[in-house]
């Protein structure tokens, strides 16, 4: 019997799973033209059943919200009938119970024009364009510059949210995670090196956290503050958003989330160098999930440490669909091929082996 503290059983203020490693969202553009979730994607999802917390890749809540080819969506029937489908199989695939979380997504002005319903201006709280290149069917382009959102096209953000949200749970999710991180939309509008804004929604940390607070509080009324839960990045400087003093961006934001009730939240942190994990430790009231070059034996300290109550995974679940079990029994671990992160076939996507059949 296994003495890891990785495989103790998780019983949190709210969220409780079998064991500690987590599936961490992981962006992979198998859904096509139509954007709708499909069987592949749900054999790739049921591969990985035995994660303590399974996380989706990001999905869109609205046709405004692409930035990438392939990614699924919230807001058409068919997109929630696929999700639907997808969730009863994996569900169907767990040995023990665990949680199912979808992560929702707006890219922001990490998009183009040829993404965006009619050729229209990708959305932003600014109207810097993102210093990134895309992947769009005509090749590799800039990102298009954006068109700085209204407090009225605020609030209808903040409605497509709802929206995805409630579809989601329809669908059977157990919640929905907001993806705050990584240059995206609420991103955006939390790091001061993106955020030129001048009314309540920009300027000192406790206004550039507003968009992100106001997400979680129409959320929680939709489906309740158990079933929500938040990732973010503070010093990821992905998509060319930065932050001169994250320190206390993040203290007042999990500042203003302490005591919702949430389900959890997702620290995107170097594990070299988690100091603002270490703050929000000490301040938040919740379960905290961590993430960022954990190996099973950080993972196993930061646990041991009472830094994170679960550690979420990506390439390492990426490539090893059995990863929790190879972590029991100490066996090595399939190699990630970046040359097949993103779209194509299931090469690299389902073909991994399990320990089993290695």
């Amino acid at each position: 019997m296994t003495t890891s503290k990785l495989f103790e059983p998780y019983r949190g203020p709210v969220l409780n799973t079998p064991h500690r490693v987590a599936m961490a969202p992981m962006t992979r553009n198998r859904a096509g033209e139509t954007r709708v979730p499909n069987e592949l994607m749900a054999t790739y999802y049921k591969q990985r059943a035995s994660a303590a917390l399974i996380v989706t890749e990001a999905v869109d809540v609205s046709p405004r919200a692409v930035g990438y080819p392939g990614t699924p969506g919230w807001y058409t029937d068919e997109m929630k009938a696929g999700w639907k489908k997808l969730v009863a199989e994996v569900r169907s695939a767990q040995v023990a119970p665990a949680p199912i979380f979808s992560q929702l997504f707006h890219t922001g002005r990490v998009s183009h024009t040829s993404f965006q319903p009619e050729g229209g201006a990708p959305l932003s709280p600014s109207s810097d364009a993102a210093p990134v290149q895309l992947y769009t069917a005509e090749g590799m382009q800039a990102a298009s510059p954006p068109e700085a959102l209204t407090k009225e096209g605020i609030a209808e953000v903040v409605a497509e949210y709802v929206a995805a949200a409630r579809a989601a749970f329809d669908a059977g999710f157990d919640g929905i995670e907001i993806n705050g991180g990584n240059g995206y939309l609420v991103d955006q509008f939390l790091k001061a090196g993106c955020n030129q804004r001048t009314d309540e929604y920009g300027g000192g940390p406790d206004d550039r956290i507003r968009f992100l607070v106001e997400l979680v509080d129409a959320i929680s009324l939709a489906i309740g503050p158990s079933h929500v839960a938040v990732r973010v990045s503070p010093v990821n400087p992905t998509n060319g958003v930065s932050d001169p003093d994250p320190q206390s961006l993040y203290t007042a934001l999990v500042d203003a989330l302490r005591g919702k009730g949430l389900a959890y939240l997702h620290m995107i942190e170097p594990a070299a160098s988690p100091e603002v994990t270490r703050v929000i430790r000490e301040r938040f009231d919740g379960t905290i999930v961590v993430n960022d070059g954990y190996d099973k034996a950080l993972a196993e300290a930061a646990i041991r440490d009472g830094l994170a109550d679960l550690v979420s995974f990506g390439k390492a679940f990426l490539a090893n669909p059995d990863l929790p079990r190879r972590f029991d029994v100490g066996a090595p671990l399939n190699e990630p091929d970046p040359a097949t992160f993103y779209g194509g076939t299931d090469e690299g996507y389902t073909s991994y082996p399990s320990w089993t059949d290695g």
